[in-house]
């Protein structure tokens, strides 16, 4: 840390106060392993089925959260595919969203939908786990989520419920209080909902393996495509 009151040499006067704040006070730079303490590990959905295996139902909630973060790189992938293919997308560097496509996870695969060829979807699915499980980890968060709707409505109900016991029982009150909890929900919902995905409903999908991809119905009778997925330690 560079203290020295000195004025030699100095363009300003100010320069007295240019301390350094780059190196920490210790003057210990962290190591590669302390900076990686916070990165998902590729075992520890693998650890934490072995050390609680006794509940029921956790192999089958921990393959949904993976399942559910592989759909969402899935659909990245293919998103930017098509995008290569308009002169528009190589200008920009925001990430492209194909809003044609949608999926619904399960603990044994994910339903695409959409107009896809099989072969390119095969190809996405295969890029999108290599992708992802080497440490492109944003892939797993997308906000046409139904989780970020899930946390809307519930941010919205708390707030309304809040202002309504809060302010006064008149409808004036009442009203401008509604418009409010609903403008707060909107504005927080995004934010929100992308950590719901990152912390609870997704998973990094190190166990994951690609069994097959076939051509199918869901249970509503829609056309989609399976992605079929099996464990692995």
């Amino acid at each position: 840390m560079n203290t020295s009151a000195s004025f030699q040499g100095s363009s300003s006067p100010f320069e007295f106060f240019n301390f350094d704040f780059t190196i920490p006070v210790s003057e210990k730079v962290p190591s590669l392993e302390e900076q990686s303490s916070d990165f998902p590990q590729t075992t520890q959905d693998a650890d934490l089925l072995r050390q609680l295996s006794f509940i029921p139902g956790l192999k089958e909630i921990l393959m949904l959260r993976q399942v559910h973060a592989l759909e969402h790189a899935t659909v990245w992938v293919l998103s930017e595919s098509k995008s290569a293919y308009s002169a528009s997308a190589e200008s920009t560097n925001v990430q492209l969203d194909n809003e044609l496509l949608g999926g619904l996870s399960t603990d044994q695969g994910f339903y695409l939908y959409g107009e896809v060829n099989i072969s390119d979807l095969r190809r996405a699915v295969t890029l999108a786990r290599h992708r992802i499980t080497s440490g492109e980890w944003d892939l797993a968060v997308h906000p046409r989520c139904g989780t970020n709707l899930s946390v809307a409505m519930l941010l919205t109900a708390g707030l309304a419920v809040g202002v309504h016991l809060l302010l006064p029982f008149r409808p004036i009150e009442q009203l401008i209080g509604l418009g409010l909890a609903a403008t707060t929900a909107a504005e927080l919902a995004p934010d929100l909902g992308s950590m719901a995905q990152r912390y609870l409903t997704t998973a990094i999908p190190f166990n994951l393996a690609i069994e097959n991809i076939t051509r199918t119905r869901d249970v509503w009778g829609r056309e989609a495509h399976f992605v079929k997925v099996g464990w692995q330690e």
